[in-house]
């Protein structure tokens, strides 16, 4: 593997964990009702496209703009990996280690939001019952969901690189696809 591609992926990884990490610090520190605010899944999206984007400009720099599709990709998937670790490992200690009873009022806040948003739309009261009882019985922070979460993201993440990629691969390379 290109040193380049190693260090970059590596380096902005640990940029995007790290800024994960302190959003959902900053989040449980002064509001944990922020957890389920739409607009901080829009944050946190927001800055981990903008990192991998620097990322994907100052590597297609380091390459002399000979940047393959390949090249782009790899270095995009390596940051992808190390920073959704990050913000996940830190997810795992937080909600079963640091503050368990952070589950607890996120579940009854989710509870809660879902059942106004349901009644809203005028559902009926059995699918809202059990639309409830679904959340009631799934520990959405447990280590096992927060991994399969991880495997989400990963790949909803995989898809966006592979379109950032083809924006930012050479247009000529030598390197191939």
């Amino acid at each position: 593997m290109n040193e380049i591609v190693k260090k970059n992926g590596i380096t902005y990884g640990i940029i995007s964990g790290i800024a994960s990490i302190l959003i959902t610090t900053l989040i449980y520190t002064f509001d944990i009702n922020l957890f389920m605010s739409g607009w901080i899944t829009f944050l946190k999206i927001s800055v981990f496209t903008s990192i991998a984007i620097i990322l994907l400009i100052n590597t297609k720099k380091q390459f002399n703009n000979d940047f393959s599709f390949k090249t782009a990709f790899k270095t995009y998937f390596i940051h992808t990996i190390i920073g959704l670790l990050l913000a996940t490992l830190f997810e795992i200690v937080l909600f079963n280690i640091i503050d368990p009873s952070l589950k607890d009022s996120l579940k009854e806040m989710a509870m809660k939001f879902t059942a106004e948003f349901m009644e809203k739309l005028s559902l009926p009261a059995s699918e809202i019952n059990k639309a409830l009882a679904e959340i009631e019985k799934t520990d959405q922070y447990s280590f096992f969901q927060l991994i399969k979460g991880l495997a989400v993201y990963i790949l909803i993440s995989s898809i966006f690189g592979l379109i950032l990629a083809a924006i930012f691969k050479s247009k000529n390379t030598n390197q191939g696809f």
